[in-house]
């Protein structure tokens, strides 16, 4: 397929474009230089659900920790079931009955964390994951749930990892894409109410959504992310494939078309 055709489409200035196999990349296009660092927004979350999961992993916090409202656990929180509104403010609904999609819900992971830690968010980030997945040019600036800016190699390999787990192992990439509170409903933000609102202890899981920004040729399995900066990253597990994209213009109609439309382009050349 042409990538650069695709991308050059969109109505972006910056744009970055990667599509994963288990061997590596398949192909990339990039607008600009691909050293240029671009905001992650929302992609953050997947950063913050793995540090938060390792973590789990060794003890230091567990998925069954009281955190956030009353009745809600870490795991609700990584799953957006913990009843909690987008922001800070009183919760909208008891934990476990609907997905509430939730930026506060991820700063009180990193706060939950950090007291358990006995240090910075920040650090627990670092060596738990930029470090071991070798994300050397990602930082964290704000928010645990919308603050990391990094460029497209190091969402290239964040991508690798969820596609083949090497350096955090199959069980935390696996409780992060695995259901969890199964068949609650909710609102997906740009894509209106899905029943159900399927979502991993980090990943969003695509199931059989629609509308949705990924292909209608995207298997259920299919998981990830994206953000209000035009980030994504997707993982089709039955296809064997991942696409990433960073760009410099934020989410809008345009990338519901046109997310949707390279997705099916990137299956249709590249599965096998």
């Amino acid at each position: 397929m042409d990538l650069q055709a695709e991308i050059d489409t969109w109505p972006v200035g910056r744009g970055a474009v990667a599509v994963i196999g288990p061997t590596g990349v398949l192909d990339r296009h990039e607008t600009d230089d691909a050293s240029d660092l671009f905001e992650w927004a929302s992609v953050t979350k997947l950063l913050t659900s793995l540090t938060v999961l390792d973590a789990c992993a060794d003890g230091t916090v567990s998925l069954d920790d009281p955190a956030g409202p009353p009745g809600s656990t870490v795991a609700h929180l990584l799953a957006h079931a913990a009843g909690l509104r987008f922001e800070a403010g009183e919760p909208v609904a008891l934990p476990g009955l609907r997905r509430t999609y939730s930026n506060h819900g991820y700063e009180l992971l990193a706060a939950h964390l950090e007291t358990a830690a006995g240090g910075p968010f920040a650090d627990e980030l670092v060596g738990r994951v930029l470090t071991p997945l070798g994300l050397t040019r990602t930082v964290l600036e704000g928010s645990s749930a919308s603050g990391a800016v990094g460029p497209l190699d190091d969402l290239i390999l964040l991508a690798l990892e969820f596609l083949d787990p090497v350096h955090l192992g199959a069980e935390i990439i696996g409780w992060a894409s695995t259901l969890a509170f199964p068949g609650l409903a909710g609102i997906l933000p740009g894509f209106g109410r899905q029943t159900p609102n399927d979502w991993g202890l980090g990943c969003e899981i695509r199931d059989h959504k629609s509308p949705h920004w990924t292909s209608p040729d995207n298997s259920p399995r299919t998981f990830g992310h994206f953000g209000q900066s035009g980030s994504f990253l997707w993982i089709d597990p039955e296809a064997r494939l991942a696409c990433v994209s960073l760009c410099d213009t934020r989410f809008g109609p345009w990338a519901t078309t046109a997310w949707p439309a390279l997705s099916t382009a990137v299956l249709r050349n590249y599965a096998t």
